[in-house]
Parts: structure tokens; C-alpha cells; sequence
């Protein structure tokens, strides 16, 4: 099984410098980011790994994750 990754440069090519900026000045983000990126890791290795989790709770992480990262869209498009 092919494992996509989600991670913020991949998602925004075109935001990486601004991830970067952001992630040094903007608390807000960078905690956002932080949990974009916890999440993000446990969703993988949890594909990766063929760990035990209900359809439900990878459903519940995937939505998390599209929620952070609609946040994290959202402030660097208006930053």
C-alpha cells in the first residue's frame, strides 16, 4: 500500500518559505503546526505499520488533520 504524505510542503509548495517564516514568528502557527505535524506522523505510521485502528478512529485523525490544515491554509494565505 502506497502511503501518501500530508506534510505542509508537500500539501503548499508554494507557501515553503512562509511555512518556514511563519513557523519562527507566529506562535500561533507553529503550535498549529506542531499538532499538524504530530497528527499528521501518527496517521502514517499507523498506515505504514498496519497498525490496529478502527475506521472510525482513522476517520476522526483524517478530519483533525484536514481541520489543522485548513486553519494553517487559512493563515497563510492571509498573512
Amino acid at each position: 500500500m502506497q502511503i501518501e504524505h500530508h506534510d505542509l510542503a508537500h500539501e503548499f509548495p508554494d507557501f515553503k518559505e512562509k511555512i518556514h517564516l511563519l513557523k519562527m514568528e507566529n506562535h500561533h502557527f507553529a503550535r498549529l503546526f506542531e499538532a499538524y505535524h504530530t497528527l499528521n506522523n501518527e496517521i502514517e505510521q499507523a498506515e505504514k505499520n498496519d497498525l490496529p485502528i478502527t475506521d472510525e478512529h482513522a476517520e476522526t485523525l483524517k478530519k483533525q488533520r484536514l481541520e489543522l490544515k485548513d486553519q494553517l491554509y487559512q493563515i497563510l494565505t492571509s498573512a
